[in-house]
Order: structure tokens, then sequence, then C-alpha cells
């Protein structure tokens, strides 16, 4: 079941930038639930560490 309720200002203004206007109007509904979702998607997601690679650089191998 969703959660209805208004968009906050930081909210609605994010889905604004994205150009989200007409949807914002016809569906706030929608809207808030998506960012909801959105938000609770992102806090699954780790961290990573500002310089590391999530995986090991490519190499090239000889063929010689």
């Amino acid at each position: 079941m969703s959660q209805t309720g208004k968009l906050d200002a930081d909210t609605l203004a994010k889905a604004r930038a994205a150009g989200l206007d007409k949807a914002v109007a016809e569906f706030p509904d929608c809207v808030a639930d998506a960012a909801r979702a959105a938000a609770a998607d992102l806090a699954d997601v780790p961290a990573i560490d500002g310089g590391a690679e999530p995986w090991p650089p490519m190499r090239i191998k000889s063929r010689r």
C-alpha cells in the first residue's frame, strides 16, 4: 500500500528540475511514492570510495 501525502519542497524542486512538472501536476501522489522508493533504494546502495574502482583495472595480454 502506498503512503499518500504531499511532496515536500525539496522533493518538489528536484522533480521540477527533472522536468516532471506535468507529472507533479497530474499525479502528485505517484511522484511522492516514486521519490520515497528512490530514497529507500539509494539507502541500500553501498558507498563507493572516492578513487577506488569497483573492479581491478584491465590489462592487455601480449600475443607473442
